[in-house]
């Protein structure tokens, strides 16, 4: 495996704090670790141990979507 870019695209909003589109940045590692940079006017970055724990703290209830960059028709529905 070779690292792998993606968006978290949101599809609704359901906090109104992060808005819809494309709200993150993020890469998946050899390893399953996942680096998550936030695509806002106060950018931060977090690590998880798999893309899975990200998308269990920021799924919002199946409203975001993995859109991967380097393979587009792998995509995960949150």
């Amino acid at each position: 495996m070779v690292p792998r870019r993606f968006f978290l695209k949101r599809i609704k909003d359901d906090s109104g704090v992060s808005g819809i589109g494309r709200v993150a940045a993020g890469v998946q590692f050899p390893s399953g670790k996942v680096v998550l940079e936030w695509l806002t006017e106060t950018p931060s970055e977090a690590v998880y141990e798999s893309l899975e724990d990200c998308v269990k703290i920021h799924g919002h209830n199946n409203h975001t979507v993995v859109e991967w960059i380097d393979n587009i028709e792998l995509k995960l529905i949150m």
